[in-house]
């Protein structure tokens, strides 16, 4: 490839089995939990998973929730995962602990509201929102196309119709872009937990109906059967917790674009709505897909940054990818009439203080449906009309 409208672009996805996306459920579990009986509960949550052991550690404050409810839940979510094998298990064999405590109080007194001072962020950071047109749910190709091989399989494999397979599975999906746009697939891979009683050819069969159904075929011509990597190591048959640590929050590109816009580092699961983290982030991808949306450009990616305690971002930055400055100033412009961005903002705009986040813990945060229940509000493109120039 000889200039950047041409070149190969990969991004990769985890199930709901591998062992941090195993501790970021379990972790958004914990702050549903805590919403659910209080909608402005604190909740900073982090899980350790590892062979039979589940270890949760933060800070909350909101009300008391009995430590074997939340335990009894931990399991809840292993059983819907799928797991119950010898060294990883929904079971008693798995022991759970629990070491949540009160939220410091220095925190909270920088983020607290209190007299004529707006409740602040509950910490500095940058957030990244970005949307494009590569896809029907406005998010790069890669990413989305790595998701649903992983999210069909996963519907498969719990009602029992794709059998032999177990939860931990990974995908990665390369596209070759053509003038700047997704042109056709370079290579799949593919690696999924099994049981023992299949090999690496059967595996593969298993899964290439995955690769069919959840890539366009329009992107799939002269697609060579040799770039389709299934468990190139070979076996994986021990695999989730048993056969790697998991920890709540290493999975961050995974849970966003999948590399193809920048990240600010923060991680989202285990995060009530009044950490920025989470809700800043949530609101940056709703305005950049309601811009794209509009129609006014292909592609925008906007920055939010934040300083602990103060309420409004410190900055607001709009990129559209062309040279237009009038537009670019039109949208910036817009952005500051129609959109608050403080924390409070944000959370009154996207109806945020739900029990909403567990179903955001696999398969992405962003290009989901929005749902009746007020679960992936910020995917809604309601403001689109205000783009319109």
């Amino acid at each position: 490839m000889n200039n950047l409208k041409n070149f190969l672009f990969t991004s990769e996805s985890v199930s709901e089995g591998h062992p941090d996306k195993v501790s970021d459920r379990i972790s958004d579990m914990v702050v549903d939990s805590y919403l659910s009986k209080d909608p402005f509960s604190r909740v900073a949550c982090e899980t350790l998973t590892t062979t039979n052991k589940v270890v949760l550690a933060g800070e909350v404050r909101g009300p008391e929730l009995k430590k074997e409810e939340l335990i009894q839940k931990v399991r809840d979510c292993i059983k819907d995962i799928g797991y119950d094998q010898k060294g990883f298990t929904w079971k008693e064999a798995t022991k759970i602990e629990s070491h949540l405590h009160s939220q410091s109080s220095d925190i909270a007194m920088g983020v607290d509201s209190s007299g004529n001072k707006d409740e602040g962020a509950g910490d500095q950071g940058i957030m990244f929102g970005y949307a494009c047109n590569e896809t029907e749910e406005l998010m790069p190709a890669p990413i989305q196309y790595s998701h649903k091989i992983l999210r069909l399989m996963a519907e498969d494999r719990k009602s029992g119709k794709l059998k032999n397979i177990e939860p931990d599975s990974k995908s990665q999906v390369t596209f070759e872009y053509i003038d700047g746009k997704p042109e056709k697939i370079k290579s799949v891979v593919i690696s999924s937990q099994h049981s023992h009683n299949i090999n690496q050819s059967q595996v593969r069969e298993l899964l290439r109906p995955y690769l069919l159904k959840a890539i366009p075929k329009k992107y799939l011509n002269d697609f060579n059967d040799e770039e389709f990597y299934v468990n190139p190591t070979g076996n994986f048959v021990i695999g989730g917790p048993d056969g790697d640590c998991g920890l709540t929050g290493r999975k961050i590109i995974v849970d966003t674009y999948g590399g193809a816009a920048p990240h600010g580092g923060g991680a989202f699961s285990g995060k009530d709505p009044t950490k920025v983290d989470r809700s800043a982030a949530y609101a940056a991808r709703y305005i950049a897909k309601n811009i794209v949306a509009s129609k006014i450009s292909d592609k925008c990616l906007i920055q939010l940054a934040y300083a602990i305690g103060v309420s409004k971002p410190l900055s607001i930055y709009v990129n559209l990818f062309d040279e237009d400055k009038d537009k670019n100033k039109f949208v910036s412009e817009t952005i500051s009439k129609n959109f608050d961005l403080s924390p409070r903002g944000i959370r009154e705009m996207l109806n945020l203080n739900k029990p909403i986040y567990e179903k955001t813990a696999a398969y992405g945060h962003f290009g989901r449906i929005p749902e009746s229940n007020g679960q992936f509000s910020w995917e809604k493109v309601d403001k689109s009309d205000i783009f319109s120039h």
